[in-house]
């Protein structure tokens, strides 16, 4: 491997994620990475030096780092998303700003990060890009403001919606997010993590449970739109051992890498919310025996990805469609590498590292990107085009 930077990660020190990237570091022979708390970040206190390559990473679950950012000690809280936003935008811009004078590199451009961090803005960004995504009445920054529930009401109803994912614009982890099934006025289910209590506050939990009521969905919907809501189809998704089926493909400097299989019993595949890894290499054969292509599954994620080219690594969720025919991107995340034990995928340039090896030893130089087996064209790195805004 040809000589690398010297390294700086901004995050928080004990955040699992930095650990990983860290062990990957010492792994590859490199010193060690230094970690520049996000704390010193948005008190202005973050310096750098020339010749190192900036990662900005997660902010993580820091009090004091949520405190600052979301108004609230307590990371469990559900509200406070677009104050969020708006101050981890703000500071990664001027962190880049102190990181390009002081002669250092990013492996994360700043106002990518911001388009990944707005679902609305991402969704617009693939679908301008030719890269399918569910239908969205939310799409793009010059639709109207969801107030509440009357207007997802009105926006499902209008784009004949009858399911419809609504998300937090600017959420993560499955936070704020409800699958929504109407069926005729009054008759709304929701499957969510979301808990509410008796003062209506709203707190994430690993249990997903049902709100059955229209007056409980309600209630929650409009205390979640003041930070910003996206809505999207609910697109009816493959089955693995009677499990709804999806998949998170990690793509490293245009190629993707890394792949698992998440299923889960219900809508939400996360795997904290009890979602489990399922079998990737039975999931590739049903591709197959559906005249699909496993190689043209992973060309849409490296699509999605080449949307973002100034972004070293991002996490694309594929919706495998009902029998496994044909694919959609849900979303693309910025911080989407949390796979642990996970190694790369046969042929894709990562074979036997993992995600943080896989970013490493991409450093020096972008790889090269395949045609795939449809014998369409993939954009090489040299003719890669940023996707519009």
């Amino acid at each position: 491997m040809p000589p690398s930077p010297r390294l700086a990660v901004v995050g928080n020190p004990g955040n699992r994620r930095i650990s990983l990237f860290q062990d990957a570091v010492r792994a590859a022979g490199l010193p060690a990475a230094r970690v520049v708390p996000w704390l010193d970040v948005l008190r202005g206190g973050a310096r750098f030096e020339a010749g190192e390559t900036v990662r900005i990473d997660s902010p993580g679950e820091d009090p004091e780092v949520e405190r600052l950012l979301r108004g609230t000690d307590d990371p469990t809280r559900v509200e406070g998303t677009a104050r969020w936003y708006a101050g981890f935008t703000a500071a990664a811009v001027e962190l880049g700003r102190t990181a390009s004078a002081a002669g250092a590199g990013l492996l994360d451009a700043p106002d990518e990060l911001a388009v990944l961090f707005d679902k609305r803005l991402c969704h617009e960004v693939l679908d301008k890009a030719g890269v399918r995504v569910p239908a969205s009445p939310t799409s793009g920054p010059g639709v109207p403001a969801v107030s509440g529930w009357d207007d997802v009401r009105s926006l499902m109803a209008a784009a004949g919606l009858r399911r419809a994912f609504v998300k937090l614009a600017h959420g993560s982890s499955a936070s704020g997010v409800l699958a929504v099934e109407t069926a005729g006025p009054g008759r709304v289910r929701a499957t969510t993590s979301v808990e509410r209590d008796s003062a209506g506050r709203l707190f994430n939990s690993l249990r997903v449970r049902r709100y059955t009521t229209e007056r409980e969905v309600a209630a929650i919907v409009d205390t979640l739109a003041p930070d910003g809501l996206h809505i999207e189809q609910w697109v009816p998704k493959a089955v693995q051992d009677g499990r709804s089926a999806d998949l998170r493909v990690v793509v490293v400097a245009g190629r993707a890498t890394h792949a698992v299989l998440r299923t889960s019993t219900s809508p939400m595949t996360n795997l904290h919310l009890g979602g489990l890894r399922g079998d990737l290499d039975a999931a590739r054969a049903a591709i197959e025996a559906a005249g699909g292509s496993w190689s043209a599954a992973l060309t849409v994620c490296e699509r999605a990805a080449d949307c973002f080219p100034d972004t070293h690594c991002v996490g694309v969720d594929l919706l495998p469609a009902r029998g496994w025919r044909g694919f959609a991107v849900c979303e693309v995340n910025a911080f989407g590498d949390l796979l642990p034990g996970l190694t790369g995928l046969p042929g894709g340039g990562a074979e036997g590292l993992d995600t943080y090896a896989a970013q490493l030893a991409a450093l020096p130089g972008r790889a090269t990107r395949r045609t795939d087996d449809r014998g369409d064209t993939v954009p090489t790195p040299e003719t890669r085009l940023r996707c519009p805004r």
